[in-house]
């Protein structure tokens, strides 16, 4: 990391995800100098894991994949995976960054030939699958993995697994001697794209996520969907492996809710509504959907899906705020409560509940290594206090896809307007 160049000329972008990838490409292709760090092995974030967006339902590999030749092309972006923000220090146009990387154990000769996985038996839960299945000690995170480099899991250092990887790699790529490393770099302005993360089901407890099998998220939905996800493209339920044809989604999981998330996470309706063709692609006719909601909202070309979701005869809609989830002896979730047009109480059984959870801020505002404005909910302001650090995308706001790539594209802007400033300044 000591051949990092860096100046107030100098651009940073903090995530990889969709919104951290746009806002490098833009500032890049602007001829401005971008370092895009990334926590973890590869980029692409959140819609590296989705199966589908809304509302055209194409697969996200189209979009990540004309990112990533972009990102390739162009030198002015230089890429540091497994690297964080330490410490932030300095002021508008000229900050003091610390960076930390953590060892990968691979270097630049892998070819991701897979031998050294192959080799190791270790088995560990995969993150980038929700935990819903195991990965290697030594892994590529996905098959759109960029870089196209497989890692070795910190916990086989030492152990004979790591030995045999070392021993199966044709290429000398395994270096067990990698450690972590520190350097700090100047630059004029930061773009924090650090994205979003699901909301712990585990703390809606009448839902019973935490007590019941067969009640899971929506985006373990999205793996569960994907040739390469933990059921290899199949709707299964998670207790029995059987296919779940008659399938529950509920609306604000833990969204717009004093107790849980007060916001809105504006994209819970639309991944729900997609979420009920899967059922469709999979079992056709025989695949019902059951959306339970407060209320849909969909606007514009979004209403346009909204309006051709509803028009299946295999969804059917109710309009209630589920109370509870219990469980019958065939391990089918019961959803409870009262359907608000004409006031019925119900109990229905389905196969599968998937819960729409909310999004929050990856970055917690107490984690920032500088002081930032951040709302009520986590989410940081466009404020000028923060000097020319700016958020893009799910760090700004709960944003679908599209809204968080012009977040980006806005801030990218921003950015440039300061190192023009810094840059005349200078000159």
């Amino acid at each position: 990391m000591a051949d990092i160049v860096a100046t107030n000329e100098t651009i940073l972008v903090v995530g990889g995800g969709i919104s951290g990838m746009t806002a490098a490409i833009e500032a890049a292709e602007c001829g401005k100098q971008v370092i895009l760090v990334e926590k973890n092995p590869a980029v692409g974030g959140r819609v590296s894991q989705l199966y589908k967006y809304f509302p055209k339902l194409c697969h996200p590999t189209c979009g990540l994949e004309i990112n990533l030749r972009r990102i390739k092309a162009n030198k002015n972006i230089r890429l540091m995976t497994m690297t964080e923000v330490a410490n932030v220090e300095g002021e508008t146009g000229n900050y003091q960054v610390t960076l930390k990387s953590t060892p990968r154990f691979v270097n630049e000769n892998c070819t991701a030939c897979g031998d050294c996985a192959a080799a190791v038996e270790a088995e560990f839960d995969d993150e980038f699958n929700y935990n819903l299945k195991k990965r290697k000690g030594a892994w590529l995170v996905s098959n759109m993995a960029y870089p196209q480099r497989y890692v070795l899991d910190p916990r086989i250092i030492g152990t004979p697994d790591a030995d045999k990887a070392k021993a199966a790699c044709k290429y000398d790529a395994i270096d067990l001697d990698d450690s972590e490393k520190e350097t700090t770099i100047t630059v004029g302005a930061i773009i924090w794209a650090t994205g979003w993360k699901p909301y712990d089901a585990n703390k809606i407890q009448p839902y019973g996520y935490d007590r019941y099998k067969n009640v899971i998220t929506s985006v373990e939905f999205e793996r569960m969907m994907d040739p390469a996800g933990p059921t290899g493209g199949k709707i299964l339920r998670p207790s029995d492996g059987k296919e779940a044809k008659n399938v529950a989604f509920i609306q604000c999981a833990g969204s717009r809710d004093r107790n849980y998330l007060k916001h809105c996470s504006r994209i819970c309706c639309m991944a729900s509504l997609k979420q009920t063709t899967y059922v469709r692609e999979q079992f056709g006719d025989e695949g019902k959907s059951t959306v339970y909601y407060i209320d849909i909202r969909a606007i514009d070309r979004i209403d346009d899906f909204y309006q051709k979701i509803q028009a299946d005869e295999n969804v059917t809609f109710i309009k209630s705020k589920v109370a509870s989830i219990t469980q019958d002896k065939d391990e089918n979730p019961v959803l409870n409560g009262v359907n608000t047009e004409g006031y019925q109480r119900y109990a229905n059984a389905h196969d599968l509940v998937v819960l729409a959870i909310g999004m929050e801020p990856s970055t917690a505002g107490s984690d920032f290594p500088i002081d930032v404005v951040v709302n009520e909910h986590g989410f940081i302001e466009q404020d000028e206090s923060n000097g020319s650090i700016f958020a893009a995308g799910c760090s700004s706001d709960a944003l679908d896809v599209n809204r968080a790539v012009q977040s980006a594209t806005a801030s990218a802007l921003r950015a440039i307007q300061v190192i023009n400033r810094v840059a005349s300044t200078e000159g």
